[in-house]
């Protein structure tokens, strides 16, 4: 036993140097757990960074993808297709119904015609429809026709023309034939086409049709008067004027001393500024 106890004894120094050897043995091991855990986290971090580079790319391309509107037959619209054009139901609905009738769509004009989509929204679909050659011949050749009817329609004078003759245009019946009529009469015979605005109940589209089918060819006889030498009576005879606007515009001419522009009268309140262009049929500024 002394003998193994004296093989297996250790003195204080070789105490110190195993504990100091045990203690660098951990430490490199913890060195190493540490080393490696970093190199773990730059290569995952270096991994999700690619990921993440890949996914931005995808969306860029989706994005690119979903702006894109190839070419296309807007008469082949589906429900899906529209909703992914920008269209609202209304709209989708309009077509569909227009097409389930049998007829076609030739041309932009009639894509919006038969939708009644925005011209903001015509405007970014349209470059992308496609029609069949044969329809823009057709086009043409009804453009070319219109354009022939709309110069042999035009023949009637808006002057001479009477109730009965009115009656003629879509959109006016037996009330706005006479009205137009009337007003005419009451003015002493209408200078331009324009002066149809101001009969109640006139659309612009029943107006555009007047003008297909009329023209002035016999103006009446009447001066342009100078507004700054007109007399308050003169004045109050004009159309578009009475006796209380006429008393407010010499005041104001009076005050001023002349009115130099037709601008001008836009500060006198009760004047018809939105009816400037027909007014200045009947004056000048001198």
């Amino acid at each position: 036993m002394k003998f193994l106890k004296s093989h297996f004894a250790l003195s204080r120094s070789q105490q110190n140097g195993i504990f100091v050897l045990v203690l660098i043995i951990i430490g490199f091991q913890i060195f190493l757990f540490l080393d490696f855990s970093s190199e773990s986290e730059v290569v995952d971090q270096s991994e999700i960074e690619g990921f993440q580079r890949q996914l931005d790319s995808l969306n860029r391309t989706a994005s690119k993808r979903k702006d894109t509107i190839y070419p296309f037959n807007p008469n082949y619209i589906t429900d899906f297709k529209g909703y992914q054009l920008g269209m609202n139901l209304e709209e989708i609905d309009r077509l569909l119904v227009f097409r389930n009738s049998g007829k076609w769509i030739n041309s932009s004009e009639d894509f919006q015609k038969v939708t009644d989509i925005s011209d903001s929204l015509l405007k970014k679909i349209s470059p992308s429809f496609r029609f069949p050659e044969w329809t823009q011949k057709v086009s043409s050749i009804n453009t070319f026709q219109n354009n022939l009817k709309t110069s042999e329609m035009k023949v009637s004078d808006l002057n001479a023309a009477s109730a009965e003759d009115f009656k003629a245009i879509n959109g006016i019946g037996e009330v706005l034939s006479q009205r137009i009529v009337k007003y005419r009469s009451s003015i002493g015979g209408f200078l331009n086409s324009s002066q149809l605005k101001d009969v109640y109940g006139l659309s612009p589209e029943v107006i555009a049709r007047i003008d297909q089918k009329f023209t002035i060819l016999s103006k009446p006889d009447i001066a342009i008067k100078n507004l700054n030498s007109i007399t308050e009576a003169e004045l109050s005879e004009i159309p578009y004027f009475n006796d209380q606007l006429a008393r407010e515009i010499i005041s104001y001419r009076k005050l001023h001393e002349g009115i130099s522009s037709f601008e001008e009268l836009s500060k006198i309140n009760t004047f018809p500024y939105d009816k400037i262009d027909r007014i200045k049929l009947y004056l000048a500024i001198e």
